[in-house]
């Protein structure tokens, strides 16, 4: 059985424990499957390593923690809800978990996770920490971002760190860690299309209904386009109407990943949770090139697959996560937008695919988009206008079908 099959059914195989034991948790008063902190590498932002621990998560009934303090007495107490995606999900929720434990690790707080099963469980996932006395919530995901706020309103108190939640209206205890996706998505399009043998290439999604996605999918084809306005570009988004399907479809990933193969894609981006690390599966089986998302994917998808990474388009969620707790802890910690880094990351075993002068490019690039010297004109989410002097540019929206 292959590597991908195996880590397919693990998912699988956890996924049905965790639902068979919903109404379990609901009679002892949870709907969330806890996870001990013990679970997640506490390995640096820059590598973190896949453990047989994340790979194989148990569920269970009773909360482990890791608990520390500090000489100015009682330690801060910080609790992390993920989205449906799961936090071994080797990429958003993982991350994001490696800074709380990144700040445990610096700050010696207390931590624990909760693993969403359900959508429905938002709320109530975020109530347990609340009701248990924590003081910092971390909710991961753009679809928690209304329960967070309707949380965050109602406990002035506690401090809620809301990734990937862009805030329309400032709340003094919420801070929204949010992310230019597009610019990430156009540096590892502008790769993408430098290092494609057959000039074409794809990208396979999650949801474009989760505007980080889409800015990831589109910004992926206008930096392609930006290199050569003849390239092909396959960008498939997933589209069930169940969210969280959209981010836990390993195989769809795969299938769409070798459909784009097979109508000659050389190099692939996997955009969206365990869906796109099919797409990663699919590149290794057939020797093409794939780019990661969300972070540096070579240390996280596995010894199999990592040689098949040319790079990945990085959100560095770790150390805006761990920051922000960080300012909880010295008084500094404000509520609003907080805008987080993005980037390429390095090349690793395919160096030598990368010629001089895109390495050059690229980081010529990446300092382009920051100062806005260079602008991506993806719109910030499916169906919204161009950004601001991009009028009339072309901002994507079309999708190749699903196979």
């Amino acid at each position: 059985m292959s590597s991908e099959r195996r880590l397919i059914k693990r998912a699988s195989a956890f996924a049905a424990l965790s639902l068979l034991a919903l109404p379990l948790l609901a009679a002892c008063g949870t709907q969330a499957t806890p996870v001990p902190a013990a679970t997640a590498t506490t390995a640096p932002a820059a590598e973190p390593t896949a453990t047989t621990a994340m790979e194989e998560p148990t569920a269970t009934t009773a909360m482990a923690e890791a608990t520390a303090t500090t000489g100015a007495g009682a330690a801060l107490k910080v609790g992390l809800v993920t989205d449906v995606g799961r936090l071994n999900d080797k990429s958003f929720n993982q991350s994001s978990w490696e800074g709380v434990l990144q700040a445990q690790q610096e700050l010696g707080i207390e931590a624990k996770a909760i693993e969403t099963v359900d959508t429905k469980d938002y709320q109530q996932n975020i109530g347990q920490f609340i009701s248990e006395g924590y003081d910092v919530i971390v909710t991961v995901g753009f679809a928690l971002g209304e329960a967070t706020i309707e949380a965050a309103k109602a406990n002035p108190d506690v401090m809620f760190i809301g990734v990937d939640q862009f805030q329309g209206e400032e709340i003094p205890n919420l801070a929204g860690l949010i992310f230019d996706e597009d610019k990430a998505g156009y540096l590892a399009g502008v790769l993408a299309a430098s290092v494609t043998q057959t000039n074409n290439i794809g990208a396979v999604c999650g949801t474009d209904d989760v505007p980080p996605v889409w800015k990831f999918g589109e910004g992926y084809r206008a930096g392609a386009l930006s290199v050569n306005p003849d390239i092909t570009v396959q960008v498939t988004y997933h589209s069930d109407v169940d969210i969280s399907k959209t981010f836990t479809d390993p195989e769809w990933g795969k299938t769409t990943g070798l459909s784009m193969i097979d109508r000659g894609a050389d190099v692939l981006f996997g955009a969206g949770g365990i869906t796109g690390n099919g797409a990663i599966f699919a590149a290794k089986e057939r020797g093409v090139l794939a780019i990661g998302v969300d972070t540096d994917q070579y240390f996280t998808i596995g010894d199999e697959y990592k040689d098949a990474l040319v790079s990945s388009a990085m959100k560095l969620l770790t150390p805006g996560v761990s920051n922000l707790i960080k300012a909880v802890q010295d008084g500094t910690f404000k509520g609003g937008n907080n805008v987080g880094e993005v980037g390429l990351a390095p090349f690793h075993d395919q160096e030598a695919k990368v010629p001089a002068d895109v390495k050059s490019k690229l980081d010529q690039l990446a300092e382009d988009l920051q100062s806005g010297a260079v602008k991506t004109c993806v719109s910030p989410a499916k169906g919204a206008p161009a950004p601001e002097g991009c009028e009339g540019a072309a901002t994507g929206g079309s999708t190749t079908p699903t196979p």
